[in-house]
């Protein structure tokens, strides 16, 4: 369990010792000059990619390896998740096995995670934030899902900036990996734009796209599985509720945090949507299907939990305690899974194909 603690105060003491970022960041400002950033990459990155039977599906991603093995290209990309599936047949032809397809995707989602919290006033509190649930559940239990949400964390960004069509493009391709990405896609009907027009227009052809290149039949197997199946997601209430707090903190203090127009628009939406799911459970039995939703909801922990300290802080010394008390939070949550979550079992020893 040692290796998951580790993960975690990592970015946690960072979080404690740094001031908040003041002024504009680039996304990806780490690649020139900010030593920590291009370290904790690359941790992260093998963390994920090197993982030696951790994780509930593990068998599952197995068997996609093997099938791209023994199939053409052209067979591959008719399966679910074609972009997941290319790197799968990718690695299998190079001999890279079950670590290449991981490392390439925890490279991206690290990469994407890193991008988003970078943009944010204190982005170590939020990569520790981070750490319980989208790097430890998400992103080694959830793999396709995982470079779903990394992909639709940097179309966040662009949708914050008002920029929808680098938006679509990232859901888009997240939609490649896991065709959930999609449910996203309404989200930029909310957002105010010059032209409102060819800007609804751009969002109907990428739906229908999506719709297209990624074959009905998968539709409505996800329909089927997640919904008429009525799959129950153990812990879809708690992980639902940690989302819901952060929303109605941002609804009752949004305008304590700064946001431009846009970005207030999008993050207030996404905490009435947050609490939308979480409502929701009292009225469905169809829990794993608002789980799998709430995922694509996860960011707005980041963002509220790093703008926390300093919406509330009057104070230095009142902003250290909120850092702490933030830090504090996310250990216990992190705690809990990895001693009381019904899967933990499953991530459990943490074992690395490095150290075997």
């Amino acid at each position: 369990m040692w290796p998951y603690w580790i993960l975690f105060f990592l970015p946690a003491v960072l979080a404690i010792q740094r001031r908040p970022v003041v002024g504009p960041v680039k996304a990806f400002g780490f690649l020139k000059s900010d030593v920590p950033w291009l370290l904790i990459i690359p941790v992260i990155s093998l963390f994920i990619g090197f993982r030696m039977e951790v994780g509930g599906d593990w068998a599952r991603y197995l068997e996609y390896v093997e099938r791209a093995r023994e199939s053409r290209l052209t067979e591959i990309i008719a399966f679910k998740g074609p972009g997941y599936q290319i790197v799968n047949w990718t690695s299998a032809r190079l001999g890279w096995d079950i670590w290449g397809v991981n490392l390439f995707c925890g490279l991206v989602f690290t990469v994407a995670l890193a991008a988003f919290t970078r943009r944010l006033p204190r982005p170590w509190l939020a990569m520790t934030v981070a750490v319980p649930y989208f790097i430890t559940v998400v992103a080694m239990g959830y793999t396709r899902q995982g470079v779903a949400l990394g992909f639709a964390m940097m179309g966040l960004l662009a949708l914050g900036r008002g920029n929808v069509f680098r938006f679509l493009f990232w859901i888009l391709l997240g939609a490649t990996f896991h065709v959930s990405a999609v449910l996203l896609l309404p989200i930029a009907c909310l957002i105010p734009t010059r032209s409102r027009p060819l800007t609804l227009l751009c969002i109907g052809t990428a739906s229908l796209l999506a719709i297209t290149l990624f074959q009905q039949d998968h539709m409505d197997t996800l329909f089927q599985n997640y919904v008429e199946a009525e799959y129950q997601s153990q812990g879809a209430l708690i992980r639902c509720v940690m989302n819901a707090i952060p929303a109605m903190i941002l609804l009752l203090w949004h305008r304590r945090f700064g946001f431009t127009g846009t970005e207030a628009r999008l993050w207030g939406w996404l905490a009435i949507i947050s609490l939308v799911l979480a409502g929701s459970l009292l009225f469905t039995s169809a829990t794993t299907a608002v789980d799998r939703v709430a995922l694509y909801m996860l960011p707005i922990q980041l963002v509220v939990f790093s703008h926390l300290p300093d919406v509330f802080g009057r104070s230095a010394n009142i902003r250290a305690v909120l850092v702490y008390a933030v830090v504090a939070y996310y250990a216990f949550v992190h705690f809990v899974w990895l001693n009381f979550a019904t899967h933990a079992h499953a991530w459990l020893p943490y074992r690395n194909f490095l150290l075997e």
